[in-house]
């Protein structure tokens, strides 16, 4: 996507050198800064402290910071043997930052299976170097698809209202090019409506804990030109019983092969306002995003908990022609806060899943019939 006039995707290798170049996204949308990543660890802590966020983003990075691994496992030395145990070990560093997001775990497996068909080190280093391209090239256009796929959903809503207004979609979280490689998930759609001259309104959920909504989306839906508006999260429900929302779309961080939908914190109430008020409910996906072991959602999914400074404080700026961002406490001091990361959304509430290979129901005959060589 364009930035000022500049294409970016949310990772990439640095040309001629061992970096990884990302998008900071803790400084949006105050300032757009890139940061450079050269080993493991560093890959690690972008992920875990939020610099990089989104199923598709996460794991793009995560295959390149394998790649990072593979050139720290190189430089090591040693047998082959060796070069694969170690691999291995970063691998699992990279893993355990996010437990929630299937693509991360999924980009870091790719790559182990991958480099330990190689023999020599040297090989190693280039084919995770290669892949680690190939699953960020694989992302965007696996995206950009959904938008192919999603665009009819939204052109009927258009013919059906019999008017001039606005299509009027409400998402959660950030489900953008910011959270994948490019396009992204649940806007993929939106931007390609509005493209090709359907008129859409997007009512974009301030999300907290972290404001992903009313600072990531509302930035990208902005720098595209879609009409939009920033909402408390607890407003969609009311929009939604006076008919103000046509089509609910989100994100995904996890959905399990039956359906259920594991997304940002939130997301189930949505669903449980669409389910209630007659509104399509519809997840938009990569495959990559689709957890082809677990069957329970509600059940089995590991819910991260983060940090209570992410509730107990907020931040932004004082002075908008400096952009110097400062943080403050909210919560009444000794409060004990909770911060659960995500919900999982049962299959029944889900109207469908936009996938890169087209629409289905949320039910595992459906999405292994979209899928049958998994």
């Amino acid at each position: 996507m364009l930035v000022d006039g500049k294409p970016y995707r949310t990772v990439w290798l640095e040309p001629e050198t061992r970096c990884v170049g990302i998008i900071d996204q803790r400084k949006l949308p105050f300032s757009f800064r890139t940061v450079q990543l050269t080993s493991t660890a560093e890959t690690a802590n972008a992920i875990l402290e939020m610099y990089v966020r989104g199923a598709g983003c996460i794991g793009a990075v995560a295959a390149h910071g394998m790649y990072l691994a593979a050139e720290e496992c190189r430089d090591e030395g040693r047998n082959a043997g060796d070069f694969d145990q170690r691999f291995l070990e970063k691998g699992r560093e990279l893993c355990v930052t996010r437990p929630t997001a299937v693509n991360l775990e999924w980009a870091v497996k790719r790559q182990m299976e991958a480099v330990r068909r190689e023999t020599d080190a040297d090989a190693k280093v280039c084919t995770a170097r290669e892949l680690a391209q190939t699953i960020a090239d694989e992302d965007a256009a696996w995206c950009k698809q959904i938008g192919v796929h999603g665009l009819p959903l939204i052109r009927d809503l258009f013919e059906k209202k019999g008017s001039r207004e606005p299509v009027q979609i409400l998402t959660h979280c950030n489900a953008g090019w910011l959270a994948f490689v490019d396009h992204g998930s649940a806007t993929s759609p939106i931007y390609a409506a509005h493209d090709a001259g359907i008129p859409v309104h997007v009512w974009v959920d301030e999300t907290r804990p972290r404001n992903q909504g009313a600072r990531l989306t509302a930035w990208e839906l902005g720098k595209h030109g879609v009409p939009h508006t920033v909402i408390p999260d607890n407003t969609g429900g009311h929009l939604m019983q006076r008919g103000m929302v046509d089509l609910v779309i989100t994100g995904t961080d996890r959905t399990t092969h039956t359906g259920d939908v594991a997304n940002k914190i939130g997301t189930y109430l949505k669903a449980l306002a669409a389910s209630d008020n007659g509104v399509p409910f519809y997840v938009a996906l990569p495959s990559s995003t689709i957890d082809w072991e677990t069957r329970d959602g509600v059940a089995d999914i590991v819910i991260e908990k983060r940090g209570s400074e992410e509730v107990a404080m907020v931040s932004g700026v004082t002075d908008e022609m400096i952009y110097e961002e400062t943080d403050v406490w909210i919560v009444a001091p000794g409060s004990p806060v909770a911060n659960y990361a995500f919900d999982v959304t049962p299959s029944r509430l889900v109207s469908g899943l936009i996938t890169e290979r087209g629409i289905c129901e949320a039910r595992e005959t459906a999405i292994r019939a979209l899928f049958p060589e998994k």
